[in-house]
């Protein structure tokens, strides 16, 4: 059984390095906004046998909900890492093999992207990254089985995770992707979003944002 893990932040609480540039109510605008485009793509994508959010805000809980997604729920976010390794935990423990880690700020994401990473054959234990636009952080992580390292979300997780996975022997797959690679989290992310994006939710969204009508 192939699932898709999505964590996702208390929108109150999140995109917190935009603060300079969003106010607080244009930061959770924006938090939905990448949400839908993320939606969107799991929606398209063929081969998830279930897609599961983990949050503590009730109302991402809900979107899931209406989705037909697996929530689950927690008390607060100690750290994404905590959350992803938890819920790769209880996921294992009922039957599922493979679990695709993915973030709700990659608004450029297909459901063809999803596909191809489920879609890969793989020995394991084993896994893929994705590497962030930087090079160094991961936007994306593939396990099999769940559990077959631990997660090191955050700076330079990238090495992290290829430490870890080489400590264990995992086989492991580094597969860039640009729609992948480019979440929003700073500044000149949404600059370089904004040349690439103007078919989606988040870029609709920017668009009406007072502290960017000069910048899309």
């Amino acid at each position: 059984m192939k699932v898709v893990l999505l964590p996702i932040k208390d929108p109150a609480r999140a995109k917190q390095r935009l603060a300079g540039r969003l106010s607080s109510d244009e930061r959770k605008q924006l938090v939905w906004a990448m949400l839908e485009d993320v939606t969107q793509a799991l929606c398209q994508a063929r081969e998830p046998d279930q897609v599961v959010v983990v949050s503590s805000c009730s109302l991402i809980l809900s979107h899931a909900r209406k989705n037909h997604w697996r929530v689950i729920p927690e008390s607060d976010q100690i750290s994404e890492s905590h959350s992803v390794d938890h819920c790769c935990q209880l996921l294992q423990q009922s039957g599922v093999t493979t679990v695709l880690r993915i973030p709700g700020d990659i608004p450029l994401l297909q459901g063809k992207d999803l596909d191809q990473l489920l879609s890969c054959e793989l020995k394991p234990p084993a896994a893929i990254l994705v590497p962030s636009r930087d090079g160094k952080g991961t936007n994306a992580l593939l396990r099999n089985p769940p559990d077959a390292f631990p997660s090191h979300f955050g700076s330079n997780s990238l090495a992290l995770h290829q430490q870890e996975a080489a400590r264990r022997g995992v086989e492991l797959q580094i597969l860039p992707n640009p729609r992948i690679s480019l979440d929003l989290d700073e500044f000149t992310d949404l600059l370089s979003f904004r040349k690439l994006g103007q078919d989606t939710h988040t870029w609709a969204a920017l668009r009406k944002f007072d502290s960017l009508q000069e910048t899309f």
